[in-house]
C-alpha cells in the first residue's frame, strides 16, 4: 500500500478486502473498465457524523492514491481525515449484499436522526 509519487504525498490508510476487490473487478469488467480507479469520499454532516460514497472515477489533481489488489483507491484532500483507517468490504446479509465501509476512527455524534427533529443535526 503506497502512494504514487505523482500524487499528493499524504499518509493515509485504507484497507480493501480481497472480497471487495474481487467484486469491484467483476463490476469493472461488466462496464468495460480496464484501469480500475475507485474514488472514496467522505460527506460530513447529518445525524451520524460522516457518510461515505464511492464509485469508479479517474485520478484528479491533489488526490491521494493508494493501490491494493490491482485497484487504485483515490481520496480527495478534504476526505482524507475522515476515511483514514477505513476498511472497504463486500458483505452478504439476510437483507442483501453490497459494499460496506467500516471506519473504527469515525467520529459520530450519537443518537439517530429521530432525536434531531429535522433529520439533520446542526452541530
Amino acid at each position: 500500500m503506497q502512494n504514487q509519487s505523482t500524487e499528493q504525498n499524504a499518509q493515509i490508510v485504507i484497507t480493501l478486502t480481497q472480497k471487495a476487490a474481487e467484486e469491484l473487478k467483476k463490476l469493472a469488467q461488466q462496464h468495460n473498465i480496464e484501469d480500475i480507479v475507485l474514488r472514496v469520499q467522505a460527506i460530513p454532516g447529518g445525524c451520524s457524523g460522516v457518510s461515505y460514497s464511492m464509485g469508479f472515477d479517474e485520478v484528479r489533481d491533489g488526490d491521494t492514491v493508494i493501490e491494493q489488489h490491482g485497484i487504485k483507491i483515490v481520496v480527495d484532500q478534504n476526505s482524507v481525515p475522515f476515511v483514514n483507517g477505513a476498511e472497504i468490504d463486500y458483505v452478504s446479509t439476510p437483507f442483501g449484499e453490497g459494499f460496506k465501509i467500516n471506519n473504527p476512527n469515525a467520529v459520530t455524534f450519537g443518537g439517530g436522526c429521530s432525536s434531531c427533529g429535522t433529520g439533520s443535526c446542526g452541530i
